[in-house]
């Protein structure tokens, strides 16, 4: 007959994606998981398979849980670059204002994990491919509507502005100066009038 589980796992997987996302992966180990979920090592093991495998469904949860409304606001009705430029700024200001300096939790891992771990770099691209999707969708439908200037190509504004965002949220993370996220925001924006 199996054990039932003495944890909740889903509330485990909240807890280590917090720590992770403040400390890190190779910062974070398994003693520290112990300590801070409250579980037993082979619980952790039984459940998650290894601080990797946690790791990676902390990270799928983050993309599970990380602004659920970006879709739905880049694709609402009416004119489309409005929502763009929103996006944008709030990923700046996020960026500018995060006093806790732990950044974006997949941004960290694009630049912790990703050159040597292919399951981390396949999330992070995952992550970038979906923002890259509805970036050059509202871009597509603005251009459609005549918001963008002629000539325009939504898929290469698209990455652009996504490769900003990510910019974003490294230096919004290592940096002091909130001006110099905004001030790039402001000026990758003024390529869209």
């Amino acid at each position: 007959m199996a054990r039932t589980k003495e944890f909740d796992p889903d509330a485990a997987l909240q807890s280590a994606l917090e720590l992770f996302w403040r400390r890190g992966y190779e910062a974070t180990s398994m003693a520290d998981l112990v300590e801070h979920l409250g579980i037993a090592r082979a619980s952790i093991y039984g459940t998650f398979g290894s601080k990797h495998g946690l790791y990676v469904r902390a990270l799928e949860r983050y993309g599970e849980l990380c602004d659920p409304g970006l879709m739905e606001e880049l694709s609402q009705p009416g004119p489309a670059l409005p929502a763009v430029r929103s996006v944008v700024t709030r990923f700046a200001e996020e960026s500018a204002c995060d006093d806790l300096r732990r950044g974006c939790f997949i941004t960290n891992t694009a630049v912790e994990l990703a050159p040597h771990d292919r399951v981390a770099a396949r999330r992070v691209e995952a992550s970038w491919d979906w923002l890259e999707t509805a970036l050059t969708s509202a871009l597509t439908r603005a251009g459609a509507q005549g918001e963008l200037p002629e000539g325009r190509d939504p898929r290469a504004l698209a990455r652009l502005l996504l490769v900003l965002m990510q910019g974003m949220r490294v230096v919004g993370k290592a940096g002091q100066d909130p001006a110099r996220v905004r001030d790039a925001a402001a000026q990758a924006l003024s390529l869209l009038d």
